[in-house]
């Protein structure tokens, strides 16, 4: 099995704040990984980092065997990133815009294998364009269109968010399907957690308990307590 992402005393400062610090983190081929914290903990700076969206400051990092400041090119194409934003043509439709990225990502898929991509997700096939879709049809072509890419890494800020209780469900089983190595940042610690083998809880950027991701919901409520 060999090893996705290895940092060392990873570090990101903003001016004079340090929005994490002293990250040390080795994740496996075929792991989840569970990222959890309050807002502000540096959960989403750390994870842009290690999407080599965001440089870091001090430490070092490396992604499949690669230092990202010499090799980000061919990093970049083997993550899979889904945040707030969907990365699709929003004057397009779910069917449209996978077209147009399989061939960008050098998938060679026909419309009907597309169009089955976009139902698996939970969306119907429409003409509507992607700025007509509501925040949870978003987050699901989000998610097909890292289905399309088959990445090897994936990347989920706040995966969960928009959606209702089936679409949890739904979307949570389609990440459970792939085999990708996995990090999850959420705030749902107790849905999240059973998606996930390990967890590491963030406060103030540093890392202040990592474990068993079947402990994250009793780890998660005791941060909450010290911080009440």
């Amino acid at each position: 099995m060999s090893t996705i992402i290895s940092t060392q005393n990873l570090s990101r400062r903003f001016g004079n704040r340090w929005a994490y610090a002293r990250i040390d983190l080795e994740l496996q081929e075929g792991e989840r990984l569970l990222l959890i914290g309050a807002n502000g903990s540096g959960k989403t700076t750390l994870l842009r980092s290690l999407a080599t969206l965001l440089p870091q400051t001090l430490g070092t990092m490396e992604i499949f065997g690669r230092d990202p400041n010499k090799a980000k090119d061919l990093i970049r194409s083997k993550i899979g990133w889904l945040s707030h934003r969907t990365g699709l043509y929003e004057d397009l439709s779910a069917v449209d815009n996978l077209q147009i990225f399989a061939s960008l990502f050098g998938k060679k898929r026909t419309k009907k294998q597309i169009e089955k991509l976009v139902e698996e997700v939970g969306l119907e096939l429409s003409e509507k364009p992607v700025k007509a879709y509501s925040a949870g049809m978003r987050k699901r072509a989000s998610v097909a269109l890292l289905r399309l890419k088959e990445p090897e890494l994936i990347l989920l800020d706040e995966p969960f968010s928009a959606l209702d209780p089936q679409g949890i469900d739904d979307i949570s089983s389609l990440f459970e399907s792939m085999s990708a190595t996995q990090i999850i940042v959420s705030h749902q610690v107790e849905r999240a957690s059973k998606l996930c083998s390990r967890c590491i809880l963030l406060e103030e950027g540093l890392i202040r308990w990592q474990g068993m991701a079947n402990k994250a919901w009793d780890a998660w409520r005791a941060a909450q307590q010290v911080s009440g």
